[in-house]
């Protein structure tokens, strides 16, 4: 039996079993959530360590001597310091795969939103301007179809992929964007710089590193075609927040939804949730947590545990984000 400690599960809902975890035979304490400066006392002594977004930096895991096995309940690893864990010989998880179906369809989500102006023409409707128009329809705000429009990928990983094939289904022409800071283009592949002005619709698909953060910035927003939307369900630091702002409001580009801002939950405010900034979504980090998936997020953390408790080595880290 080793001790076990789920820093946060409230991360996954309250509306998840988390007995294929609890029942495993190990010893395990839940905490709905661990500020930093509980995190070093409720590890102490653990051999296994569950955690969403508690941060697990390099002081904390010199002080966890008995620490093991961390497992990340999602495809990030940002919160933890993976050089410091390897120094010590804490082997690493994260989870993959689990919400392909719940992104992909949260990414439509939003450029259907744009595209056919969805938020403008409910917001009218609850206005009473369709009560009130001479015509049988309204058509204040421009549509547009996404069949025969050119979808752009960065990250063509394993939601790169389904975003790819839902947009193809939709008619669309799919480019995929050569990886941040790759040495060489792949066929099939084209340099960023390329493919920007080519896009109706862009969208992110890439983890966050030190190739990524601010990728899309003012000068790339200026490739744009002016028509063209953003959609980030990707990390919010990989796109220029105050660029983005700017842009939206200068009319660079038609639109953006994101799904995801640099500082999660934004306490301290973001340049993107003023409420003067036409043509676009802020969903609250929301496109991964459909209920099938955060229970998938479970299993496959049980399965890298029992893998572990069973003498076996556990998956590397894998960012699907990122091919």
């Amino acid at each position: 039996m080793m001790k076990a400690v789920f820093l946060d599960s409230l991360s996954l809902g309250d509306d998840v079993d988390l007995t294929p975890l609890t029942g495993d035979g190990n010893d395990w304490t839940l905490y709905p959530s661990a500020g930093k400066d509980e995190v070093a006392e409720r590890i102490a002594g653990a051999d296994i360590v569950v955690a969403n977004k508690a941060p697990l930096d390099r002081d904390v895991l010199a002080a966890a001597d008995a620490l093991k096995l961390i497992c990340v309940p999602a495809t990030g690893v940002n919160n933890v310091d993976l050089q410091a864990a390897d120094e010590a010989g804490i082997a690493v998880c994260n989870c993959t795969a689990y919400g392909t179906a719940a992104v992909s369809q949260h990414v439509f989500a939003l450029m259907l939103s744009l595209a056919t102006k969805l938020p403008q023409y409910s917001a009218a409707v609850a206005r009473g301007d369709w009560a009130r128009s001479k015509a049988f329809c309204l058509m204040d705000y421009p549509i547009m179809e996404l069949q025969g429009k050119t979808l752009g990928i960065v990250g063509y990983g394993e939601l790169g992929r389904a975003v790819a094939g839902l947009a193809k289904a939709f008619g669309m022409q799919v480019l995929i964007s050569e990886r941040p800071g790759a040495d060489s283009v792949r066929e099939g592949r084209l340099l960023l710089q390329d493919m920007l002005p080519r896009c109706d619709v862009l969208s992110l698909h890439l983890p966050l590193n030190e190739h990524s953060r601010n990728l899309i910035g003012a000068a790339e927003l200026q490739l744009l075609p002016d028509h063209a939307l953003l959609i980030n369900c990707a990390r919010g630091g990989i796109v220029d927040e105050t660029a983005l702002a700017a842009a939206l409001r200068d009319g660079v580009i038609g639109g953006a939804g994101v799904d995801v801002l640099s500082e999660e939950p934004p306490r301290n405010g973001n340049p993107l949730l003023s409420d003067d900034i036409p043509n676009l979504i802020v969903t609250p980090h929301s496109a991964w947590a459909s209920r099938e998936a955060r229970q998938r997020i479970v299993q496959i953390v049980a399965g890298h545990i029992s893998h572990f408790c069973k003498g076996g080595t556990p998956d590397a880290i894998n960012l699907k984000g990122s091919a």
